[in-house]
């Protein structure tokens, strides 16, 4: 796009003008631009961001083209365009484009199944029509504007899902998508608490259609089909399984059968979840709507499994980590994957296996596009798979292997050259490159903890908004980032501009320096023999007595570097920390010795989760500040100032001083209770059933005859014990996993690698996912029943049992 048409469709004034007259790629977060002179900047701000703020340093290295919307120092050889709002000038982009295309646009909304509506159509009819869709679950107001604004008649067909929370949003992602085509999901409770009714918000979802001729929904959801027939004017294309509506589904295993003017059209899928279900019928109609050939729909359905549409990040073999996003390739998809790999910078050696794009038509000028893209990641070798890329491959510029499909790479010997790289794994579906992906990965037992890494930026966030804008954050990632993952969940947190980042011994900082973490780091039980270490991968010890400050002093001193401590003060937890009568010999040791500089002074909070404790914590805030006071006099600077942990920072937020430190709550426990609805739960502890066998009544199962039948009974044996961190304590009915959304009690005693469950009442086999801990039971069910707390449910969880980080 021209930039003076931009400042046409915007209203917007050019503020500076270069030689370089266009702009082909929009980028909003300044970690991840390419640089390209191609590459519009869009400075959006945030509650504790400013786009603004990065455009001189971005400039410097090379992008040409800037929207702003607040006063800014021009740079030299720049575009820049300043709006009123850049978001609402993005969506003035996604309108003008929207506008323009005069093909079939489908758009999908709901309060469930919009994404996998969206990637399961698409993998339909992308074959057959060059489509434009949002890349994962770009839904949101921002994420609508990127998605649809590269719209051209070039395309065939785009198809677009819209989120909502609250009233009033979808008004402006309408104007954007504008669909002709609409499907609605379903509705259920989700976001309920920001509307007054259930019909409100069926009505608020409605207006995304209300220029659609045609709505694809399922009569059988009562509720929502009366508010569409009071609502919407155009042709309803309503499916029922209960004889309500023309369209009857039935499915059957293996079977999808549909009834579409006057056939019965039966198609086969390996679908059986009843959600899935709907999704996928949603899928059919409207594919035979859009007049898709019976074959081509079958071909689309045989490549749909029913697989996790997510970007997962696996340890892989040969020292390689795997980052596994097969499901589907597109460009946009493909430009958000290599985003994420950005972020996973302690690795220099990079490496792309990509298979052909689902699109059927992409040009020259794309893959040209590709190249460039690929390049500004820092992608050092290309596996290619598919002819369409083989057939391009004077395009790439890097290292690169080219193969006719996934066999002859699998075939080849030259994944073994592969060692100590990052791998991203990208493919269409028909591709089936999970199958490089099992090779790839390192091979462990069927029980696995899952972290949610937006779950974990969710939280993060939702702490920050708490916070006011000076205030710090010291994210505490000590054992083992409370069994989640310190390196992972470290390069997550410095990503995200956190400020500080604290372990409990010098080791875990070492290995995170080692993953490439660049954030200044405290370490909470240090020990002097570790100095040389600490100095080296520059760590700062957290210093509670005079005898410890003297001793890295003097190690510090030995090797010629000044020494930068946090000083912990004891204001009553009565662990570790200077007490108020150490105060005038802690002063003077400073006086007079200069090489010393105190990075913070911070104390520990014995109670802050207890409303009985309320005087007792406010007693602690109040003599940790005048302790502080009196440090901080002796000094010509001002060191932070922190107390306030997670529980803190939500019941007494008018004490955040210069910092807070943030552990429990970046993983979704909320130990106040008081916004534990706003916190997302980033792990969930999986396994699998290894048995299933039937026990009559008066038998007994487990060590000590522990367990007995009092009936006939069903029990599954599960492939995690008490070495995997499920403890004893779970025993004997005192808690349950869930299988298919249903609880299933233990019985007997939990054993070391195993644990029997009753799934009587369950239609369970052999080889069923098994929920430990999730949304269902929660990680503070399970303290309950083991009379503890949560932070020894996440941390007891064994380094055994395999960490898979996704993004979604």
């Amino acid at each position: 796009m021209e930039i003076d048409q931009l400042v046409a469709i915007t209203g917007g004034k050019l503020l500076s003008k270069t030689t370089t007259p266009t702009f082909e790629t929009i980028c909003f977060d300044s970690r991840q631009a390419t640089f390209r002179e191609t590459e519009l900047f869009a400075a959006l701000r945030g509650q504790h961001t400013n786009g603004h703020q990065f455009i001189s340093s971005l400039a410097a290295q090379g992008t040409r083209h800037f929207l702003v919307d607040e006063e800014v120092e021009l740079p030299d050889h720049a575009n820049v365009v300043r709006v009123e709002s850049c978001l609402r000038a993005l969506q003035q982009l996604a309108i003008y484009q929207r506008s323009a295309f005069k093909q079939t646009v489908i758009g999908i909304t709901g309060s469930n199944g919009k994404t996998i509506v969206k990637e399961w159509l698409t993998a339909i009819l992308a074959p057959t029509q060059y489509t434009l869709s949002n890349p994962k679950s770009y839904n949101s107001q921002l994420g609508v504007a990127l998605s649809v604004w590269p719209l051209s008649n070039r395309f065939d067909l785009g198809i677009f899902e819209a989120g909502i929370s609250k009233p009033g949003e979808m008004d402006s992602l309408e104007l954007m998508i504008a669909p002709t085509l609409g499907i609605f999901t379903n509705i259920g409770p989700a976001h309920e608490e920001n509307f007054n009714s259930l019909e409100e918000k069926i009505r608020e979802k409605l207006k995304l259609f209300k220029r659609s001729n045609v709505l694809i929904y399922e009569a059988d959801q009562q509720e929502l089909a009366a508010v569409i027939d009071k609502v919407f004017a155009g042709h309803k294309l309503a499916w029922s399984r209960k004889g309500r509506a023309e369209i009857e589904v039935s499915h059957s295993p293996g079977q999808l059968s549909v009834q579409w003017n006057g056939q019965r059209l039966t198609f086969s899928t390996s679908i059986t979840d009843e959600a899935s279900m709907q999704n996928l019928t949603h899928c059919i109609i409207a594919a035979l709507y859009c007049q898709t050939p019976l074959r081509k729909i079958q071909e689309g359905l045989d490549k749909i499994k029913p697989v996790k549409m997510r970007l997962e990040l696996k340890r892989g073999v040969r020292g390689n980590q795997i980052i596994d996003d097969t499901y589907n390739n597109d460009l946009a998809g493909l430009g958000k994957a290599l985003s994420f790999m950005e972020q996973q910078h302690m690795f220099h050696k990079k490496a792309l296996i990509l298979s052909d794009f689902i699109q059927s038509n992409i040009g020259k000028a794309d893959l040209e596009s590709l190249n460039e893209l690929l390049m500004a990641k820092g992608i050092e070798k290309l596996f290619a798979v598919g002819p369409q890329l083989k057939e391009a491959h004077r395009a790439f510029h890097m290292e690169a292997r080219f193969y006719n499909n996934t066999e002859a790479l699998l075939e080849s010997d030259d994944l073994e050259d592969l060692k100590d790289h990052l791998i991203l794994i990208k493919g269409a579906r028909q591709f089936a490159l999970e199958r490089v992906s099992r090779v790839l990965t390192e091979k462990v037992h069927h029980t696995v903890l899952e972290i949610n890494l937006d779950a974990i930026r969710h939280n993060l966030n939702f702490y920050r908004s708490l916070l006011k804008p000076r205030t710090k954050i010291m994210a505490v990632i000590k054992a083992f980032a409370y069994g989640s993952g310190s390196s992972e969940v470290a390069r997550l947190l410095e990503y995200n501009k956190v400020d500080y980042l604290a372990v409990a011994y010098a080791d875990e900082g070492i290995a995170l320096r080692k993953d490439g973490i660049k954030s200044p780091i405290m370490v909470m039980n240090p020990n002097v023999d570790d100095a040389f270490n600490m100095i080296r991968y520059r760590l700062e010890p957290e210093i509670y007595s005079l005898s410890l400050l003297r001793e890295f002093h003097e190690a510090y001193n030995a090797f010629q570097k000044e020494l930068e401590v946090h000083l912990i003060l004891n204001t009553g937890m009565n662990r570790l920390g200077f007490n108020q009568t150490d105060l005038e010999s802690l002063k003077e040791y400073l006086r007079y010795n200069p090489g010393i500089r105190v990075n913070s002074i911070f104390s520990h909070l014995a109670a802050s989760d207890e409303d009985e404790h309320n005087h007792f914590t406010l007693t602690q805030i109040e003599s940790f500040k005048q302790m502080a006071s009196e440090l901080s006099a002796l000094l010509n600077y001002k060191p932070l100032w922190h107390i306030l942990n997670s529980g803190g920072i939500t019941r007494f937020p008018e004490h955040q001083l210069d910092m807070v430190r943030l552990g429990i709550g970046l993983h979704g426990v909320e130990v106040n209770h008081k916004y534990q609805n706003h916190l997302q739960r980033p792990a969930v502890l999986k396994t699998i059933i290894s048995q299933i066998r039937k026990v009559k009544a008066g038998e007994t199962i487990g060590y000590s005859r522990q367990g007995k039948a009092e009936k006939d009974m069903v029990v599954a044996v599960i492939a995690i014990g008490y070495a995997d961190g499920y403890l004893r304590a779970f025993s004997q009915g005192k808690a349950f996993v869930c299988i298919k959304g249903q609880p299933a009690p233990t019985i007997g005693n939990v054993c070391m690698d195993m644990t029997m469950i009753d799934v009587t009442a369950i239609e369970a086999k052999e080889g069923d996912e098994v929920i430990v801990f999730g949304n269902e039971p929660t990680v503070s069910q399970l303290a309950e029943w083991a009379h503890t707390i949560p932070y020894e449910i996440l941390t007891n969880v064994s380094s055994r049992v395999k960490r898979v980080f996704y993004s979604e």
